[in-house]
């Protein structure tokens, strides 16, 4: 066991072998890991999560998120990642190692996660882009097998057919589950006869898919799918989560029922700020990190508190600056912030005087913060 601090938390590291390296697409591939009988109680998980990976590349320690596919009741860690470009770190993980190998895996994190609730009916709906299919999977594999009453719908973009990943694994739940499961594929770079299907998925293609496919109930005369959907799971780009969160909203789905997770670094917020606050200057922050103690002064409180930390070239924990990763997350020990919209904290951690720096704005000239909690 390894333990490294990372992203601002201590995080536990494990040896593990690579049992199954396969290719997907021409730039995807999937790696399983074998997880010895002493380390299972380590590796319990729940659908939705990721682990992390540390591996050398290009001479330099790397440490890298990836989602899980696996369903927690497969009892085994499978990862489907993506190599972006030929000279990034994940091409030479995908070089380096192979099967018989040894890498560190960290214990599962993160909560893009659902209660299960087997004794319910409910309509879930699911919305991925490119490798963003990869938590889908492990939701729907985990829900199709504990919620029997539980129907689930998929709208999957990738840019051509060659790109989409995971179209086995798909196919054989659709035919296993055939009452319970539909997906729909799209395609934004690739003609195809029905013109539904043709494009990104987004706020305009929603209203498409609501009046088209989600529209007539077979178990409720009265009403449409869509007005039965209970929650909503999106995965993909920044500017896809935004744009299609928003016209859910839109649409009627209360935003604690739409769940989604970023799959690279987003500077916008998912929602839009709908809060004015008092202008303050000189706002003073200190703020404690992997155990040495800072002070600095911001401008103002017209940006969020890590985007003014960052400005400034502390090295504060951060990844998806929108609230959704958890990666900034802070004690607030002194002083007053507005948080806003966040997918990460809970109520109770809220009570607590737990915030995300990324989506924290100062109301008040002192701020004291503490990221080693």
């Amino acid at each position: 066991m390894e333990q490294q601090i990372y992203k601002g938390k201590l995080t536990q590291f494990h040896r593990l072998k690579i049992t199954k390296k396969q290719d997907l697409t021409k730039n995807t591939f999937s790696l399983e890991f074998e997880i010895p009988e002493h380390l299972k109680g380590h590796f319990k998980f729940e659908a939705g999560q990721y682990v992390s990976l540390k591996f050398e590349a290009f001479g330099n320690e790397i440490i890298n998120d990836y989602s899980m596919t696996s369903a927690p009741y497969e009892e085994k860690i499978v990862l489907g990642i993506k190599i972006k470009t030929p000279d990034g770190a994940t091409s030479q993980l995908y070089k380096n190692y192979q099967e018989g190998d040894v890498l560190s895996v960290s214990e599962p994190a993160g909560r893009f996660t659902l209660a299960s609730k087997p004794s319910e009916f409910r309509t879930i709906v699911g919305f991925a882009a490119g490798i963003g299919i990869t938590p889908i999977i492990s939701h729907f594999k985990n829900i199709l097998y504990h919620e029997p009453r539980t129907r689930l719908f998929l709208f999957f973009g990738n840019r051509d057919s060659q790109e989409l990943v995971y179209r086995d694994v798909l196919d054989q739940l659709a035919k296993k589950y055939s009452n319970r499961l539909q997906i729909f594929y799209f395609y934004s770079q690739e003609k195809i006869n029905h013109q539904l299907f043709y494009g990104r998925l987004d706020a305009k293609k929603l209203n498409l898919i609501i009046n088209q496919i989600l529209h007539l109930d077979d178990t409720d005369e009265e009403s449409t799918i869509w007005d039965a959907v209970d929650e909503v799971l999106i995965c993909g780009k920044g500017e896809m989560i935004r744009d299609l969160a928003n016209a859910c909203y839109h649409h009627g789905i209360r935003k604690k029922n739409i769940h989604f997770e970023l799959f690279e670094e987003f500077n916008d917020d998912i929602y839009p700020v709908e809060k004015e606050f008092p202008l303050l200057e000189n706002v003073h922050v200190d703020f404690k990190m992997l155990g040495k103690q800072y002070n600095t002064q911001l401008p103002d409180n017209r940006e969020k508190i890590l985007q003014q930390l960052l400005i400034q070239n502390f090295s504060v924990p951060y990844s998806c600056k929108s609230g959704i990763c958890g990666s900034c997350e802070c004690v607030l020990e002194e002083g007053e912030v507005e948080l806003l919209e966040n997918e990460y904290l809970t109520e109770k951690e809220e009570a607590q005087g737990r915030i995300l720096a990324c989506m924290s704005i100062a109301k008040s000239k002192k701020i004291k913060l503490n990221f080693d909690f």
